[in-house]
């Protein structure tokens, strides 16, 4: 019997022991981030069925490299595009996020969430545009 939970005690110590080895080494998010020149971008009056497109400028203002890990629209027409590399301190990158504006109309805002190594995890990008029937613009 002691024998039996003396085995279960080393198995159980072996199993937490070597689960820490396996988390992935990152770099502190209190040493990046991001700061954007804007966060939110309104094309204004658009007809329906345009595709628009917007350039969010951004500077890496942290001590280490910056690394965007995913990026998402909130809808299948807001499309993010954003650099896979790391952008280094001090450097400068681009968001470019597009948006088909086909089969709506009036007031319409969308957002992008970003993905990033910075303290809050995550960035949100904005659009808005008032987009109006072909002919009555």
């Amino acid at each position: 019997m002691i024998r039996k939970v003396s085995f279960l005690a080393v198995a159980t110590l072996l199993v937490f022991a070597t689960s820490c080895k396996n988390e992935k080494e990152t770099t502190p998010a209190a040493e990046t981030e991001m700061t954007f020149e804007t966060q939110k971008h309104d094309f204004g009056t658009i007809t329906q069925g345009d595709k628009v497109e917007y350039d969010f400028k951004f500077k890496n203002t942290g001590k280490a490299d910056l690394l965007i890990t995913d990026a998402k629209g909130s809808c299948g027409c807001t499309i993010p595009e954003y650099p896979k590399e790391p952008v280094a301190p001090g450097k400068d990158g681009i968001i470019k996020v597009s948006f088909n504006s086909a089969g709506k109309i009036g007031e319409n805002s969308k957002s992008v969430v970003l993905s990033a190594n910075v303290p809050e995890g995550k960035k949100i990008l904005y659009i808005q545009s008032n987009i109006v029937s072909k002919g009555t613009n």
